[in-house]
């Protein structure tokens, strides 16, 4: 076949339910660098949207999983312990927040994840309501879709869902909070309005009470919402609120975990201790698994065969995971994430911010390698064609995310010097010539 053949294969026999941003059809993946089967090379600063922590086909990882492979593929967590799955657990255990987050539950995707914290949060408590958060992303499953609002497109016509026991509270986000926005000078990321905090607590006296709730489940840093990190105040505070009202708090760091953020979780720059951790996407470069965390002596309130899953924790996953806690320790991972995070912000304040139009301004924000680039004073559809014209024309791998104009940066962690340098070079050319087109037909 052709490649545009294959690519209307695909098109034809693939689900029409799964968007798709290119028809690219990937033939071969190193490090930073994606092939097509026509031999063309891509930057891809996208990562499988965060899973590919280090990097596509890592030669540790490669290893792992061939040796695992030829060893033993699966083993069945309700009937077997393995030893790769025993020996993650001794890997993860030292790199929790807290020592006594030990006793792990482990899954496939990070939406199963999501669902394993809720059925955790509501059998421990014997409550029902959980508390999410405005743009939050937690899955596409029929109950992980009632606690996603980030998009409207990820849960319409499903319904009935499980909504009745969901309640949202406004997500930190400074800048779009109205407080902010009033008094910008004196209300920001380093001194929080407590607005956030206010509104949980008015949720709380007027929609779920303690009671009733649960838990609060909420991303560390907002992912699919928009790449939105919040005060440094808002998570002691709200786990003042969870303690006091006995409600379990759950942090969702699918796509925040592992490194991503500067530190092994994104938890670690807040200093708090959740009470239930969600796991995945870079936990094994790649391969299916996902995991929760807590305490030993929430997680026995199960009952035996409540939890498990045919794919649970597989061998080959696990070993990847392995594999890839080891390349974190042995190539220094998280000192070369802050380096080329430092860079990222250096050059984006360099290069990007001076070719903007005097009626455009940017957002850039982010911790670590999660970095969000949202644009105001610019039409709808800014940011896909942005990603557009990188992908055609500069051969670079970039997202959009959130219902506003955002951009997302998410390279392998391993990333190199010269090839963000690179990057940002293709991101600003791609930008200046969709404003420069804009500018031209009066839409900015």
């Amino acid at each position: 076949m052709s490649v545009k053949q294959l690519a209307e294969y695909g098109a034809h026999h693939i689900n029409r339910g799964v968007s798709r941003m290119s028809n690219l059809v990937i033939e071969k993946a190193k490090g930073s660098w994606v092939w097509t089967v026509e031999g063309k090379k891509y930057l891809d600063l996208s990562t499988g949207i965060g899973v590919l922590s280090t990097g596509h086909c890592h030669p540790k990882v490669v290893k792992a999983v061939q040796e695992q492979a030829a060893n033993l593929n699966h083993g069945q967590v309700n009937i077997m312990f393995h030893k790769p799955m025993l020996d993650l657990i001794k890997k993860l255990k030292p790199i929790m927040p807290a020592s006594n987050l030990d006793t792990f539950f482990f899954w496939n995707s990070g939406a199963e994840a999501v669902e394993a914290s809720i059925k955790l949060a509501r059998q421990a408590t014997k409550k029902q309501n959980i508390i999410v958060f405005e743009g939050s992303f937690h899955g596409r499953t029929i109950g992980t879709m009632s606690l996603t609002t980030s998009k409207t497109v990820y849960k319409v016509g499903f319904g009935p869902l499980m909504q009745p026991g969901v309640h949202v509270a406004p997500y930190p986000y400074c800048f779009k909070c109205p407080v902010h926005r009033a008094a910008p000078d004196k209300y920001h990321l380093n001194n929080c309005c407590n607005n956030p905090i206010d509104q949980i607590e008015l949720l709380l006296k007027q929609q779920t009470a303690p009671q009733d709730t649960a838990a609060i489940l909420i991303e560390t840093v907002l992912g699919e919402g928009g790449y939105v990190q919040p005060p440094k105040s808002f998570f002691p505070k709200l786990k003042e609120i969870c303690d006091k009202n006995d409600i379990l708090l759950i942090l969702d760091e699918v796509q925040c975990g592992f490194g991503r953020t500067g530190k092994m979780f994104a938890v670690e720059h807040y200093g708090i201790v959740p009470d239930i951790m969600v796991m995945a996407k870079g936990i094994a470069s790649g391969f299916p698994l996902s995991a929760i965390v807590s305490r030993k002596e929430l997680m026995d309130k199960q009952l035996p065969g409540s939890m498990g899953g045919t794919y649970s924790g597989n061998a080959v996953s696990c070993a990847a995971a392995i594999a890839t806690l080891e390349i974190f320790e042995e190539e220094k991972l998280l000192d070369n994430i802050n380096a080329r995070s430092s860079q990222i912000y250096s050059l984006l304040d360099k290069k990007l911010k001076p070719i903007l139009p005097s009626k455009v301004d940017v957002d850039i924000r982010g911790m670590g390698l999660m970095i969000g680039l949202e644009f105001t004073g610019v039409p709808s559809g800014f940011a896909a064609s942005v990603a557009k014209e990188s992908l055609e024309k500069q051969d670079m791998i970039i997202l959009t995310t959130s219902i506003y104009e955002t951009i997302r940066l998410i390279p392998p962690l391993n990333i190199t010097e010269e090839e963000v340098d690179d990057g940002v070079e293709r991101l600003c050319k791609a930008l200046s010539v969709v404003l420069e087109r804009l500018v031209k037909e009066g839409k900015v």
